[in-house]
């Protein structure tokens, strides 16, 4: 039975399902277009026939469908039951029989000690208060031998543009905790005794239009749209390469992904 929720943990739980129960319909969407990035991280876990996958923070099950093609099974794991919803239709629709959903949060997997041969968890780092819990849940329930894969957008190195980018990221999603440098993502992967080295790197360009159409809230749009243009023209970059293209604010989002295998 894992210990009851603290105060900020409850509350930013709610603030989680809150914002994906708004944003799983066009989270789907623009997210599932960059098909590049789902084929990067498939890879990156390379599912073999007889494996047993997690899919921590699964959201529509985008990721849990594409790797249930290879597996022998999927189960995916999210706190926002809209979410859950769309991956179990996702899978249905995709005639798939070997994938299942439930709800459950990161810090409490609700599985056995080494129970999976893969966990992969993609965009779910920086939505969590502190990711050493849910971290070392992911190790818990892995096999020996078995691989953890762990996907995200990383910040700049450079503290003040970190900061800087982090901040604009709260203001279109509260539920926005923080990016990571790469150095400390691989270093808490690490720190789990398994091992861990940087398998991709990549940028996703982005256009302001689409970043903000995932909330599902034109008004933080309309708010957000003068602050990020008048940076650009001020030619601060965030560290994400901030700019202006035809009036609108775009830049570039820079992902990693790492891998453990022990």
């Amino acid at each position: 039975m894992p210990p009851p929720l603290e105060d900020d943990e409850r509350e930013h739980d709610e603030r989680v399902r809150g914002e994906f129960t708004r944003q799983a319909e066009p989270f789907a969407r623009v997210i599932g277009a960059a098909d590049e990035i789902l084929e990067r991280v498939a890879d990156a876990v390379d599912a073999r026939a007889g494996d047993q996958v997690l899919d921590v923070c699964c959201g529509p099950g985008l990721v849990a469908a594409r790797l249930a093609r290879d597996a022998g099974s999927v189960v995916g794991v999210d706190l926002t039951p809209a979410m859950l919803d769309l991956a179990r239709r996702r899978v249905e629709d995709a005639g798939l029989s070997n994938a299942s959903f439930e709800a459950a949060r990161a810090e409490a997997l609700p599985f056995d000690d080494a129970t999976f041969d893969v966990v992969v968890s993609r965009l779910a780092i920086h939505h969590l208060l502190d990711p050493d819990p849910a971290l070392q849940e992911m190790a818990r329930v892995l096999r020996p031998g078995a691989r953890l894969v762990v996907a995200d957008v990383c910040t700049s190195e450079d503290p003040d543009e970190a900061a800087l980018h982090n901040a604009l990221e709260v203001l279109r999603d509260p539920s926005h905790t923080r990016m990571l440098p790469e150095s400390e993502l691989l270093a808490r992967v690490r720190a789990l005794g398994r091992g861990g080295e940087v398998c991709a790197r990549f940028r996703q360009s982005r256009r302001f239009a689409d970043w903000i159409a995932i909330t599902g809230d034109a008004g933080r749009g309309r708010a957000l749209h003068p602050v990020l243009s008048r940076l650009a023209r001020l030619g601060e970059t965030a560290g994400i390469g901030l700019r202006l293209e035809a009036d609108e604010p775009c830049f570039d989002h820079s992902w990693v992904i790492v891998k453990a295998e022990a």
